[in-house]
């Protein structure tokens, strides 16, 4: 894939260095082609979303789920055990490798809740946009007493 050039964009915008570094993110192959643990992105309701992960064989203890600067990390790592080792597989199917998953969020998404149950990790979702971004209405005055509103658009 072609590597895009967004410099002659810094020179007119402002503040926009986050979405030009996300966007190069984006271009790169994920994760050098990282399959594992298979996952399901899905909508919930206008403002609600849901990531699911297979990870059976893994416990709580054994995952650490972390929300930082827009980005949700999901990781896996099983301790080493002598057990493990005493044992002879003649096949071994059910992966326990260790893995990291990142995902990238929009503003104001936040993690809400995490749930494992029948081997699938449920981590669910939720934007919430401050009062101070939603629309509001301003009036508009013509100098008499009688002043008309104007509703703004509500954009989600």
């Amino acid at each position: 894939m072609r590597h895009v050039d967004y410099s002659p964009l810094f020179r007119s915008t402002v503040g926009f260095d986050r979405l030009f570094s996300m966007l190069d993110t984006l271009a790169q192959p994920e994760n050098n082609g990282q399959t594992y643990p298979p996952y399901n992105i899905e909508r919930t309701g206008e403002n609600a979303y849901r990531i699911t992960m297979a990870v059976a064989g893994f416990s709580e203890d054994d995952l650490t789920i972390e929300a930082r600067s827009n980005v949700l990390t999901v990781a896996g790592a099983k301790p080493e055990e002598n057990i493990e080792q005493q044992r002879e597989f003649l096949h071994r199917g059910i992966a326990s490798r260790a893995f990291e998953r990142r995902f990238q969020l929009a503003d104001y998404v936040e993690v809400k809740a995490a749930e494992l149950k029948n081997g699938l990790l449920h981590i669910d979702l939720e934007r919430e946009i401050p009062e101070a971004m939603k629309p509001r209405k301003i009036e508009i005055s013509n100098g008499k007493d009688d002043a008309k509103q104007i509703e703004a658009k509500s954009v989600n």
